[in-house]
């Protein structure tokens, strides 16, 4: 979601003018808002079905709608590079870049490293990092080496690779203003490429460990992203409307059962979240219909970054009361569901408000200029 305010304007579907777009004054885009709460969703309910809340039929279903969740993270990384293409701004100092995503991402990280922390200090069977791992964990670079990746709150190895984008991001953007609409067309089309290199070579066992949480393995969909935003801001986006894009990447989704794990399943989704993030953008530009624009679900992505940080911690905790894998009955496991749902997104409203909104406020505060004598 970017920093502008400004209303999408009503137009026709029509491409918009082959010109870029002045960055600091770019449009706001809530349906990316709002398709990055779905995305969060899914990674909830793989985890759900990981923890093995249902059994039998229930396990079944599960299986069948969230099995392929973990591609949610794939999508946040395509659409990382997107949003922050889009609201780069002229003449940004890298400094200033990074100490807003400073801002933005790391007083939650920090709150959510603290209540792990609270976690394996009181509640057993919680795996205790070493005091290395730890510090690893809070500058996230625990992504780099495997045996680190998943300390304290797990989710966070993504966070370790979107600093390792955030990093890159500067000279990303230098590049991209230099090229125009064949250069940026050229470089998504690399990124994409790359990606499926990447799953296949993973599928077929070259490295020497998985290489889904390997952060440089992961930049070329921060890159695929970025390069569709430049082509939409150039208005040469060619790519095919909403309607499609959401089709082919379900239909992508449901593919990702049928390859091997971890990166490998990355091939079948990249596709779809290449065509649906500029088509929802464009459909915001153009003031055409989008289910993700509704204001509920732009709501919800706001806050679907503090729930993506906290809700795994909820599920671990919840172990304490329901034990390991209980593969609950159809209705139970619903209502265990819905209970575990309904205190994650709890929390992550009062981390919202409580300390992301705020503490972003107060990290880029200006100070004060003094009055003229």
């Amino acid at each position: 979601m970017t920093t502008a305010t400004q209303a999408p304007p009503t137009a026709t579907a029509a491409a918009p003018p082959a010109r870029t777009l002045p960055s600091a004054a770019a449009p706001s885009l809530p349906s990316l808002t709002g398709l990055r709460w779905m995305a969060a969703l899914l990674v909830f309910g793989l985890h759900v079905h990981n923890f093995r809340y249902f059994g039998g039929t229930g396990g079944r279903i599960m299986a069948w709608g969230f099995e392929a969740g973990a591609s949610g993270v794939s999508f946040f990384f395509v659409l990382s590079g997107f949003v922050l293409m889009w609201s780069a701004r002229p003449g940004d100092r890298a400094t200033r870049f990074w100490w807003r995503r400073v801002a933005r991402i790391y007083p939650v990280h920090l709150v959510t490293v603290a209540v792990a922390l609270v976690m394996v200090c009181t509640l057993p069977r919680q795996p205790r990092p070493t005091p290395l791992q730890g510090l690893a964990d809070v500058f996230l670079v625990h992504s780099w080496w495997r045996p680190w990746w998943q300390t304290l709150d797990p989710v966070s190895w993504s966070l370790a690779c979107e600093a390792f984008f955030y990093a890159a991001f500067p000279l990303l953007a230098l590049l991209l203003r230099r090229l125009g609409g064949r250069g940026a067309t050229a470089l998504a089309a690399l990124a994409l490429l790359t990606v499926l290199a990447l799953a296949w070579t993973d599928a077929h066992h070259w490295w020497a460990q998985p290489i889904s949480s390997f952060p440089a393995a992961r930049l070329p969909e921060f890159v695929l992203g970025a390069a569709t935003a430049r082509l939409v801001l150039l208005g040469r986006w060619r790519g095919p409307g909403l309607e499609a894009s959401l089709a082919l990447t379900i239909i992508g989704y449901f593919l990702v059962p049928q390859v091997t794990a971890d990166y490998a399943a990355t091939a079948c989704t990249i596709t779809g979240f290449a065509l649906l993030i500029p088509a929802a953008a464009v459909a915001d530009l153009h003031g055409l219909p989008s289910l993700w624009r509704r204001r509920r679900l732009v709501r919800l992505g706001e806050l679907s970054f503090a729930f993506y940080m906290v809700h795994l911690l909820v599920l671990r905790a919840g172990t304490h009361l329901l034990g390991t894998r209980p593969r609950f009955h159809l209705l139970t496991g619903t209502v265990v569901t819905a209970v575990a749902f309904t205190v994650a997104l709890g929390l992550s409203w009062l981390l919202y408000e409580g300390v992301e909104r705020p503490a972003r406020r107060l990290l880029l505060r200006r100070p004060a200029r003094r009055r003229a004598a």
